[in-house]
């Protein structure tokens, strides 16, 4: 047997050495490559790729390792789909996206990993496997990565990657997942079509209508949508409106009965019992035969929303809304129901307050309905007299053969001119009422617009020669007839001399007709007194009068212009007026040219005067009966055009461009103030408020969260509706905005038309809040004039009853017997109970209109001077008065606050045989300086304490405590008018502590 020697077996041991260690270096190193790479790095390393179509690592190509490490060393999700079996490695960055597939898609093919998706990227894919890359954006496609399929959307790219032999070893594949981003553009086009389209349901079940046929064109996310109305008492709920489901099916029934003990389709009770959402997953269980689109799988979640109404204790509906089968239900998808909520539940508040609206403004048409029938009435009935006054007096006037004497025919005259004066105001009324009920009837018919004008601005000629005052008339031919009615012509260019007179007492008055293009312009200028700026926009209000304004006569039917806007209504025209206060006015009536603008079947004809033909003669009579030197009086005139004053709207944005484009959008409309940021705005807001608030969030200095902070801690500001503009498009935000107090937020890029409409919306509710306050108001003061006017009538027959009381206990007393001086005490203390009663509905009324005459009050001094009016010999009061702050105000007013006090104080402790009453005074933040009484009476309960300042409350029968009911209503109206509240607290058997506050002046501040 052949030994080698033994130096060629070292020779030889050592080579064989050599050669295995070399392999194992050359392992290494192909790992070495492969270092680093985060956990994908780790996975790769940890795999055996030899059982893949990739084989060993060792064996790679170094175009592969080469992708493999970039694609490692990335953040950008990438994937790589290499060799003939596209086997898929991809980096951290790619690893989300691969969702519970991991770590199983590591080294699978990518054509199955991906395979729900082929129909989107297949052809992209093949592209680039014949070497031609493709770049696609924000594409929607289904992944089944998390055990269903799942709605998503990408950007990305196939590239191809050449290997060593020049063909495509495999392809490169970063991309992006939008699926967020494309979202929520998608849910928030659902918010802006409900906010935009529901913003003009007029009704709660119009609401639920137009919510659910837009809500229904969003089924990606929305895949069925339910609106349940709940009644008031919360037994049932009833279908308002629907979308995705059929309605009377198991999961959309008509009706559900809440106080059934049967199983509910939905918990609806629940919400009733705690009105929050609630979350329903098992719906493929509970409604075996649920389906529904868009996809073949029906949803398995639904959440139920209630719409909650501030004010209310129930909600007034639920909103039952299904979660897509391919999307998870996550906190951005949750966001965007609770949003959807917020967004229905503006909407019902607004369908609400518009039905509320809509039901007083019938109720107050309604009641001019039959003022205006009264109206009618009563001038018809006037008339028969009036005529049979007229027609004698007129023929005692024109007799020729035996003419009346000269005192007789003036006395006459007089009473013919007050009875055509009074003709005059009735058949004004009549027009009036006529147009208001809808039954005008004219008479249209071509008419010389010139000549009769000219005739017509005569009749005031004398009139106004015999005031000192000048009187031009231009009125050229114009180039055809007018088709106007001639008597209500005559009564609009009588009634605008008429008024012009009445107010003008140097220069004169110019009537001139123009034609402007296919219009005829009247113009009646005067140099009179002018109107106050203020006073414009209501000036052809009907019984408005303009306070203070010099004016010949006080008397007039308040009516008239607002009579000449409604009869050149009729024609289809225009009136407007110009004004300087000392200058003059000039009213301009504007009527087209033609008949196509006025009603067929009144166009054409002449008719005979009528009953209602103004009487020229009567106009320049009551003109002539003021004198052209009377002094200034406080008569009032005219009133506004019915569309009022155009809101003022408060902008505010640090951009220029922005602020200017919405500045222009709405000048059409409203009075735009706009200045660059939130302190600006406040300043401004705090010096004039406007009718509402449009802010963008994002400025310098104080943004819109600070600023809409800033106004809703002021109370001449906190009730402003206020409207965010915003680029931050997300949910959270929009919420975020919602829930701070805006009104209403509304995110940029936004269309012209959403901006008007949801400005509209707003300014329209917050003037009718408004109108609704002032027409209260008025009532108000109305009902204390009433009661004021009762009261005093009462004084005199009651002044006679105590005195004939009086007079009878004097000198009959004796002769009557016990029963007799009995009856005679109860009517003498019924007369002074009484007398007491009047001067408290006095006292109250009164306080409603005296004007306050503020002062430095000095409380203390104050105080005494009543206690001691208080005191009675026969009593044991202990009385402790503390130190009481100097307060401004009406010492008059202030001192019957504190009669009323101290003497209810001294009245309910006269039970005590020690009576105890307190008097301090104290400083609390937000309401100024407290003053208190508190005393060891009978005390109450405090269940009747908001009742205790109401007219004519009592807690106590009246012949426990003597008492009016009216001191504590009177205490709080005094109070309120000084800018202060009221409150009391007390317990029954432990006396009572009654407290008004009142706003510290400057110094005390």
């Amino acid at each position: 047997m052949f030994v080698p020697p033994p130096e060629k077996f070292r020779i030889h041991s050592g080579w064989g050495s050599t050669v295995k260690n070399d392999e194992m270096k050359k392992e290494a190193s192909a790992e070495d490559w492969l270092g680093g790479g985060g956990e994908m790095g780790k996975v790769i390393r940890s795999m055996d790729w030899s059982r893949t179509p990739l084989g060993p690592i060792s064996s790679w190509p170094q175009s592969l390792r080469t992708t493999v490490s970039l694609c490692l060393a990335s953040n950008f999700p990438i994937s790589l789909a290499w060799g003939p079996r596209h086997v898929q490695i991809y980096n951290d960055g790619y690893w989300p996206i691969c969702g519970a597939k991991h770590p199983g898609s590591m080294g699978q093919d990518f054509t199955e990993c991906w395979a729900s998706a082929w129909p989107v990227i297949g052809k992209a894919f093949e592209r680039a496997l014949g070497g031609q890359t493709s770049y696609l954006e924000n594409q929607r496609m289904f992944l089944d990565r998390n055990g269903y399929l799942e709605e998503t959307f990408f950007t990305f790219s196939f590239s191809p990657i050449r290997d060593e032999t020049g063909k495509v070893g495999g392809l490169f594949h970063p991309v992006t997942e939008t699926t967020s981003r494309m979202l929520n553009e998608r849910r928030m086009r659902a918010l802006r079509d409900l906010a935009a389209r529901t913003g003009k349901a007029r009704t709660i079940d119009e609401t639920f209508t137009v919510a659910a046929q837009t809500l229904s064109e969003f089924e990606l996310d929305l895949p069925f949508i339910l609106f349940y109305q709940l009644d008031p008492q919360g037994k049932e709920a009833r279908l308002a409106a629907h979308a995705g489901l059929s309605p009377g099916t198991e999961a959309c029934p008509a009706a559900v009965n809440l106080a059934s003990s049967e199983a509910q389709p939905w918990p609806f009770s629940e919400i009733v019992r705690s009105p929050e959402a609630r979350q329903v997953d098992d719906l493929r269980s509970r409604f075996r035969s649920l389906s529904c689109g868009p996809y073949p799988e029906a949803p398995k979640t639904a959440l139920l929303i209630p719409i909650n109404l501030p004010g209310y204790e129930r909600p007034a509906g639920v909103l039952v809304a299904g979660v897509s089968s391919r999307l998870p239900l996550n906190e951005t998808y949750r966001a965007f129901y609770d949003l959807l909520a917020a967004g229905v539940t503006a909407a019902v508040i607004n369908a609400r307050a518009y039905e509320e609206e809509r039901k007083r403004a019938e109720a107050l048409a309604e009641i001019d309905r039959a003022k205006t029938e009264f109206f009618s009435n009563v001038s018809h009935e006037f008339r028969t007299p009036l005529t049979l006054i007229l027609g004698p007096l007129e023929d005692e006037l024109g007799e020729r053969k035996d003419p009346l004497p000269g005192p007789r025919r003036e006395r006459l005259e007089a009473a013919h001119r007050n009875s055509l004066r009074l003709l005059k105001l009735v058949n004004t009324l009549l027009d009036f009422s006529r147009i208001e009920a809808g039954r005008a009837q004219a008479s249209f018919e071509p008419t010389d617009l010139s000549a009769f004008t000219a005739e017509l601005a005569g009749v005031f000629r004398s009139a106004l020669d015999k005031a000192g005052l000048t009187l031009t008339v231009d009125c050229p031919p114009l180039s055809g007839p007018f088709t106007v009615d001639r008597e209500m012509w005559e009564k609009i260019v009588l009634n605008l001399l008429s008024n012009a007179f009445k107010h003008t007492f140097e220069g004169g008055i110019k009537v001139s007709l123009r034609e402007a293009g296919d219009h005829a312009e009247l113009e009646v200028t005067d140099s009179g007194v002018g109107i106050p700026e203020a006073e414009l926009p209501r000036l052809f209000e009907r019984f408005h009068r303009v306070k203070g304004a010099r004016t010949r006569s006080h008397e007039g039917t308040g009516i008239g212009l607002a009579l000449v806007q409604e009869l050149v209504g009729l024609h289809g025209g225009t009136v407007r007026v110009k004004s300087r206060e000392g200058r003059g006015s000039t009213f301009t009536v504007s009527v087209k040219a033609g008949r196509s603008h006025l009603p067929a079947d009144q166009a054409g004809k002449a008719r005979a005067p009528s009953s209602t033909a103004a009487r020229a003669a009567a106009y320049v009579e009551e003109a002539l009966r003021g004198s052209p030197d009377a002094p200034a009086s406080s008569a009032e005139t005219g009133a506004s055009v019915h569309a009022g004053p155009r809101a003022r709207i408060l902008l505010a944005d640090d951009n220029a461009d922005m602020r200017a484009y919405v500045q222009r959008l709405l000048s059409g409309r409203y009075q735009v103030v706009a200045v660059p940021d939130g302190a600006a705005a406040l300043a401004a807001a705090r010096s004039d408020p406007p009718d509402l608030v449009l802010s963008d969030v994002m400025m310098p200095g104080l943004d819109g969260f600070g600023l809409l902070r800033e106004l809703r801690a002021q109370g001449r500001t906190k009730t402003i509706p206020v409207i965010l503009l915003s680029a931050r498009a997300g949910e959270e935000s929009a919420i975020e905005g919602l829930s701070a107090g805006a009104d209403d937020y509304i995110v940029k890029p936004f269309s012209a038309r959403e901006l008007l409409a949801r400005v509209r919306t707003h300014v329209d509710l917050a003037r009718l809040r408004s109108a609704w306050a002032q027409e209260l108001e008025q009532a108000n003061k109305e009902l204390e004039a009433f009661s004021y006017s009762i009261s005093h009538d009462l004084r005199a027959p009651l002044r006679h009853m105590d005195g004939f009381a009086g007079l009878l206990a004097k000198h009959a007393k004796d002769s009557l017997d016990e029963k007799g001086r009995r009856y005679l005490d109860t009517i003498a203390g019924a007369a002074k109970q009484m007398g007491r009663l009047i001067d408290d509905l006095l006292d109250f009324s009164r306080v409603g209109r005296v004007k306050l005459r503020k002062a430095p009050v000095a409380m203390g001094r104050l105080v005494e001077e009543v206690r001691r009016g208080l005191e009675t010999g026969g009593r044991r009061i202990s009385w402790k008065v503390g130190e009481l702050p100097e307060a401004e105000g009406d010492e008059a007013l202030l001192r019957q606050v504190w009669v009323n006090l101290l003497s209810n104080a001294v009245k309910y402790t006269g039970k005590r045989e020690e009576a105890a009453i307190e008097v301090g005074a104290c400083r609390e933040d937000g309401l100024g300086i407290v003053y208190s009484v508190r005393d060891n009476g009978v005390g109450f309960d405090m269940k009747y304490a908001d009742k205790l300042f109401g007219v004519f409350q009592r807690l106590h029968a009246a012949g426990e405590f003597e008492g009016t009911g009216i001191g504590l209503a009177l205490v709080q109206r005094i109070v309120a008018r000084h800018g202060g509240t009221v409150r009391a607290e007390g317990r029954t058997g432990e006396g009572a502590t009654f407290s008004f506050s009142l706003p510290m002046t400057g110094a005390m501040a």
